[in-house]
């Protein structure tokens, strides 16, 4: 029997062990992933953003709820370390600048300037086109995926915009908010699922901000939901849904759920985003396409439980 399976008949300090260790040995692999995470020169023109841009938004998000929540100092160092990278990779804000300048219209220069705008980084460059152009009559376009306009409704209460469109009502029509038959639930529905939660709490910042309805909708259906994707070994989507049960009010991590997505851990902290690890002989870069979002879920799940735990400790 694994460690991580010695777990799952126990609660208390070995799963406290067992989740700081998850969210440890993630951040040493995502540190050692840094050159991976680095942005090209042509990022701002030629580049797939979905495999520049995206990748270094997703670290400094997951990044900044590590640094804010984990009850371990050497933890939330880490973290805040590689926030710092992120930063340092959008240089000081000026990339966002330039990415709004090309793309008035997009919305995902917006999306990931509020990631370091809500932990308090400007750039007066940045803040001047974004100010223009969200307060353009084609931002307030209706988007067909009410998850996404979540996203852009987070990104504008913390850059401190105007919200373009009423949050409650978006939520409303989100795949959570009309809260389908779970039996249906296909994997892109899933992934929207946890989106709506994350955008609807801050990315776990603000459990209370989901409404109590919803709350119970998902405590009902993510114990079968999450037993699922474990048993198709879909990793990336179980850390997620073990993040969302983490923002639920009075419900504690489940041990042996935690126990077998933690038993598909490398040996270096990696965690696939499905099956098994790529196999040797794999490049750096395939390797990182394979692991790294699952690895940041990991290190993310782990801290929104720990989290959890301290605050049901406290009186």
């Amino acid at each position: 029997m694994s460690p991580a399976e010695e777990v799952a008949g126990r609660s208390g300090d070995g799963l406290r062990d067992l989740l700081d260790d998850v969210a440890g040995g993630a951040l040493r692999r995502l540190d050692a992933m840094r050159p991976c995470f680095r942005l090209p020169a042509d990022v701002t023109t030629d580049a797939d953003p979905n495999l520049t841009l995206k990748p270094l938004g997703e670290l400094a998000e997951l990044m900044r709820v590590i640094t804010a929540l984990h009850p371990l100092p050497a933890v939330r160092d880490a973290a805040a370390d590689l926030f710092a990278f992120a930063w340092k990779e959008a240089r000081g804000g000026e990339l966002f600048a330039e990415l709004v300048h090309g793309e008035p219209a997009a919305t995902y220069p917006v999306e990931l300037y509020g990631v370091f705008a809500g932990a308090g980084l400007r750039h007066p460059g940045a803040e001047e086109l974004i100010g223009a152009t969200t307060a353009l009559r084609r931002w307030r376009v209706a988007r067909d995926d009410h998850t996404r306009t979540l996203g852009v409704l987070n990104a504008e209460r913390r850059i401190g915009l105007p919200p373009h469109a009423d949050f409650a009502d978006v939520l409303a029509r989100t795949g959570l908010g009309l809260r389908p038959e779970p039996w249906a639930l296909d994997r892109k529905g899933a992934y929207g699922i946890t989106h709506d939660v994350f955008h609807t709490t801050d990315w776990g910042r603000a459990p209370e901000r989901l409404p109590a309805d919803l709350a119970a909708y998902l405590g009902l259906w993510l114990p079968a939901w999450t037993h699922t994707w474990a048993e198709e070994r879909l990793w990336d989507l179980t850390g997620e849904f073990l993040a969302v049960a983490a923002c639920l009010p009075g419900r504690p991590p489940d041990a042996g759920q935690w126990a077998r997505f933690a038993a598909a851990r490398t040996s270096d902290g990696a965690v696939p985003e499905s099956g098994d690890p790529p196999p040797p002989g794999a490049t750096e870069h395939e390797i990182f396409l394979a692991c790294y979002h699952s690895t940041l879920v990991a290190a993310f799940a782990s801290t929104l439980a720990r989290a959890s735990m301290e605050s049901e400790a406290t009186p």
